[in-house]
């Protein structure tokens, strides 16, 4: 009985602890399952998002502009061409001028006037374009001649088209002969080889033995000095204008345009070219220039032209 007690209860005391352990073991796996279980898994609001690395923002490359390639300053030349037609800038008391100018010799060149009339004309006088006279005389160069009273002015409307200065035609006759007695505007005389410019037409008679005659004003040049100041604030001779012209120095003849001038400036413009003499003729609407073709112009139709034509 003894035996059997104490065999007993170390059976039971055995299986206790057999129990116990697989209790402990059991009890353990559950709580390593359990903390597994309890991991926490991020919610995908909790999920952190990879922040975006903003893409680089290009560098704007800015377009090559063009080149702009400076105006080359004009070529200044005070010096007239030698023949035929140029234009050219001129320096004047450190300002620039264009001058558009023909130039001949007058041995072997005639300046001669043509007109639309045959006679003096006092009302509704005909007139030609610069081109018409120049195809009519077989000139090679032309300019609009003296002052006339065109159709469209309404001052004009009792003389229209016509002139009062002296002129003597490529015909040897003399217009306006007798209202130019005393008359002082001045007059440009050409003749073979030589030029003569006189500050009154009533310093010239009536002599035929000439080429031509033509009367106008001002005289912007006499004996190589500048003959004309206009006024300060002169309305008709002191803005900048197409200032119209015919000039010599010694054989040689001139006819042009000096541009963006005041009649002053252009008398300064025509002596430092070096001319002997130059006398201002008509402008404004009627200003042309010819040279094989027109150079300035057509202008208005005219009552007379300055030619060149071959002796």
């Amino acid at each position: 009985m003894k035996f059997l007690s104490q065999t007993g209860l170390t059976s039971i005391v055995t299986i206790f602890l057999i129990g116990a352990i697989i209790t402990m073991i059991f009890l353990a796996s559950n709580q390593f399952k359990q903390e597994d279980l309890n991991v926490s898994v991020p919610s995908p609001e909790e999920t952190s998002q990879p922040t975006a690395t903003p893409s680089a923002t290009p560098t704007a490359t800015p377009s090559a502009k063009p080149s702009v390639t400076p105006t080359p300053a004009p070529v200044v030349n005070n010096t007239p061409p030698g023949s035929g037609f140029a234009i050219q800038t001129v320096s004047v008391d450190g300002q620039n001028f264009k001058v558009a100018i023909v130039a001949a010799d007058l041995n072997s060149t005639r300046v001669i006037v043509d007109t639309a009339s045959e006679s003096d004309c006092a009302m509704d006088c005909p007139v030609l374009s610069l081109g018409d006279y120049a195809s009519r005389n077989g000139a090679w160069a032309g300019i609009n001649g003296s002052y006339f009273c065109p159709a469209d002015y309404a001052s004009c409307a009792d003389k229209k088209n016509s002139f009062d200065t002296l002129l003597m035609n490529k015909d040897k006759r003399y217009f306006n002969s007798d209202n130019n007695v005393y008359s002082t505007v001045p007059a440009a005389i050409f003749s073979a080889g030589s030029a003569r410019f006189v500050g009154q037409s009533l310093e010239w008679g009536r002599d035929t033995g000439v080429d031509s005659v033509i009367a106008n004003y001002p005289l912007l040049v006499a004996g190589g000095n500048v003959n004309f100041t206009e006024a300060p604030n002169e309305p008709k001779f002191g803005g900048a204008a197409s200032r119209t012209f015919i000039a010599n120095k010694g054989n040689m003849v001139y006819i042009g345009i000096v541009y963006g001038a005041s009649m002053g400036q252009s008398a300064k413009v025509l002596q430092a070219m070096g001319m002997d003499g130059a006398l201002n003729l008509d402008q404004g609407g009627s200003t042309a220039l010819w040279s094989g073709g027109y150079k300035a112009g057509p202008g208005r139709n005219i009552p007379n032209a300055v030619l060149f034509v071959r002796r």
